[in-house]
C-alpha cells in the first residue's frame, strides 16, 4: 500500500511539472505575438504616414506651394572653347642614332680599356689600348730606311753637281752625266718610298687603338685587357650619337593619320614622374598589316632617366579644334552610348545623346551632339528623369 501511495504521488509531481513548462511556453507564445502585432501597427502608421505626406506634397505642387517643391540644378554653358588634342601611347626607348664601334685595324691584344658604359666621349678619343711593341719596332725600322735612303740620295745629288763642274772641260761625257742624273732621281725616289712606307705604318699603328667615331654616349663594352681581337671581333662598344634618345611607339591606323613630322610630344620614363620634351622626327609611311599599327619614332633629348631598351608613356599634342568641353560629371552613359541631360526652355530636362571627343585636365570635350548653347545638367544628372521640372542655376563654363 505505501508503493502505491509513493507512485501516485510521483506521478501527481510530473504532471504539476508538465504543466507549469506548458504555461511558461504559451505565455513566450502570446508575448512574441504580441511583439509582431505591436511591429505591424508601427510599419503600417509608418506608411500611412508616408502616404499622406507624399499626398500633400502633390497637392502642393499643384497649388501655391509648387515652386517650394522644384529642385534647384546646377547648369552650365559650354559655350565652344578652343581644346587640345592629345594621343596617348607608350613604346620602347632607344638610342636614336647607334653607333657600333669594332676594330678598324689589324687588331692585337687588349692592353687597357679606357672608358664604362655611361661615360662621354669626344670623337676620335680612344676606347682602348691595343698591344703594338711590334709594330712599333716596325715603324722605327722605315724610319731609319728613310734615313739611308736620304744619304744615297744626297751622295747621288753630290757626284752629279761635281760632274757638273767638269762636263766642259770635256773630262765627263754626256752620257755619264745622263747616268748620275738618272741616279740622283732614282736616290729621290727610293727616300720617297721610305716615307710612304713610314707614313703607311704610322697609319696602322694609330689604327690599332679603338677609337669614338663620333661625339656621344657609351651604352655597352664588350672588351677586356688581355682579349685578344681583330677583324672578326665583332662589335665591342655601343655608343649613342651625342647622347640622343628616341621612343618607338607604335599607334593606331587612325592615330597615325594625325600625327605629322615636327610634332611635339611629353615623355615620361615608366617608374618616374619626369615630363621630358620630345619631338615627332619620323612618322612610318607602311601599316602592320597583322596589327593595323605604325611606327612613330619621338626624338628626346639625353636624360639619365632615359635607358635604352626602357618603357615609357607619351602624351603627343596633335593639335587643336572648337568644341564645347564639359566636366566629367555631365557626361552619362548608359546602353545606347554616351548622352547629357539639358534643361530647355520650360526648365524641364531632357536628354540629348553625344559623342566624346578629347578627355583633358579640364574636362571632356563634345565631339557631336551639342552646339555649345544648352544649359547642361552638371551634377545630380542620375537623380532626374526626363520630364522632371527643375530650377537651374546657371555656372561659369570651365575655361
Amino acid at each position: 500500500m505505501n508503493y502505491e501511495r509513493k507512485v501516485d504521488s510521483m506521478d501527481s509531481l510530473a504532471g504539476s511539472t508538465q504543466s507549469f513548462y506548458e504555461e511558461a511556453e504559451s505565455r513566450r507564445k502570446r508575448t512574441r505575438l504580441i511583439i509582431a502585432v505591436v511591429l505591424i501597427a508601427l510599419a503600417l502608421a509608418a506608411a500611412w504616414y508616408a502616404f499622406t505626406s507624399n499626398k500633400g506634397g502633390a497637392a502642393g505642387a499643384d497649388g501655391k506651394g509648387g515652386a517650394a517643391s522644384v529642385p534647384s540644378i546646377t547648369v552650365v554653358v559650354p559655350g565652344r572653347q578652343s581644346v587640345q588634342s592629345t594621343i596617348s601611347t607608350n613604346g620602347t626607348i632607344a638610342a636614336r642614332r647607334e653607333m657600333p664601334v669594332g676594330v678598324a685595324g689589324e687588331g692585337g691584344q687588349v692592353v687597357r680599356v679606357l672608358v664604362e658604359p655611361g661615360q662621354w666621349v669626344g670623337a676620335g678619343q680612344p676606347l682602348a689600348v691595343i698591344d703594338r711593341s711590334v709594330q712599333t719596332q716596325q715603324a722605327a725600322s722605315l724610319a731609319a730606311s728613310i734615313r739611308v735612303a736620304q744619304a744615297d740620295a744626297d751622295l747621288a745629288q753630290a757626284e752629279l753637281t761635281r760632274a757638273e763642274a767638269l762636263v766642259s772641260r770635256g773630262f765627263i761625257s754626256k752620257a755619264d752625266m745622263d747616268r748620275k742624273r738618272a741616279t740622283r732621281d732614282a736616290a729621290n725616289a727610293r727616300v720617297r718610298v721610305a716615307q710612304a712606307q713610314y707614313a703607311e705604318a704610322q697609319a696602322r699603328n694609330g689604327r690599332l687603338n679603338i677609337v669614338a667615331p663620333a661625339a656621344g654616349l657609351v651604352l655597352t663594352r664588350g672588351v677586356e685587357p688581355g682579349q685578344i681581337v681583330g677583324a672578326g671581333s665583332g662589335v665591342l662598344f655601343r655608343m649613342a650619337r651625342g647622347g640622343e634618345m628616341e621612343l618607338l611607339a607604335q599607334m593606331a591606323e587612325a592615330d597615325l593619320q594625325r600625327v605629322r613630322v615636327g610634332t611635339r610630344a611629353t615623355i615620361t620614363p615608366v617608374g618616374t614622374s619626369l615630363n621630358i620634351e620630345g619631338q615627332v622626327w619620323q612618322v612610318s609611311p607602311v601599316i602592320n598589316p597583322d596589327t593595323r599599327q605604325g611606327m612613330v619614332r619621338i626624338a628626346v633629348p639625353y636624360s639619365g632617366a632615359l635607358r635604352p631598351g626602357g618603357f615609357a608613356d607619351a602624351r603627343l599634342l596633335s593639335g587643336t579644334e572648337e568644341a564645347p568641353l564639359l566636366p566629367e560629371s555631365a557626361v552619362l552613359s548608359g546602353p545606347e552610348g554616351n548622352y547629357v541631360l539639358v534643361v530647355d526652355s520650360k526648365d524641364t530636362v531632357q536628354r540629348k545623346p553625344i559623342k566624346v571627343g578629347i578627355t583633358t585636365d579640364a574636362g571632356v570635350s563634345i565631339a557631336s551632339g551639342l552646339n555649345g548653347n544648352e544649359r547642361v545638367v552638371v551634377l545630380a544628372g542620375a537623380f532626374l528623369n526626363v520630364g522632371d521640372k527643375v530650377k537651374p542655376v546657371v555656372q561659369k563654363p570651365a575655361q
